[in-house]
């Protein structure tokens, strides 16, 4: 038996008028409920800040080990890691 995940965690928000119609005309569109359409975008987004978490600073030292610890070779631990799917593709 496949066993359904209970969407029991609420999120309120406000909005203008205007904003609120804007999404509802979207949503009827693409023959979805506002709320998930609202959810389907705001997790698409989330995503998309997550992934692009992509720019950081490091000095020389913390840069020559990060280097080094992309020249190593692959653990276990880290290759399971790579295989382990996001919590958002399950």
């Amino acid at each position: 038996m496949v066993q359904v995940a209970s969407r029991n965690a609420p999120i309120n928000i406000r909005a203008l008028p205007m904003q609120r119609l804007l999404i509802d005309k979207a949503a009827e569109v693409l023959k979805k409920s506002r709320s998930e359409f609202m959810l389907e975008a705001a997790c698409r987004e989330a995503e998309n800040v997550l992934l692009n978490q992509r720019l950081f600073l490091l000095d020389e030292e913390a840069f020559a080990e990060f280097e080094a610890a992309l020249q190593a070779p692959v653990s276990e631990k880290m290759r399971k890691l790579l295989a382990t799917k996001a919590p958002w593709e399950e």
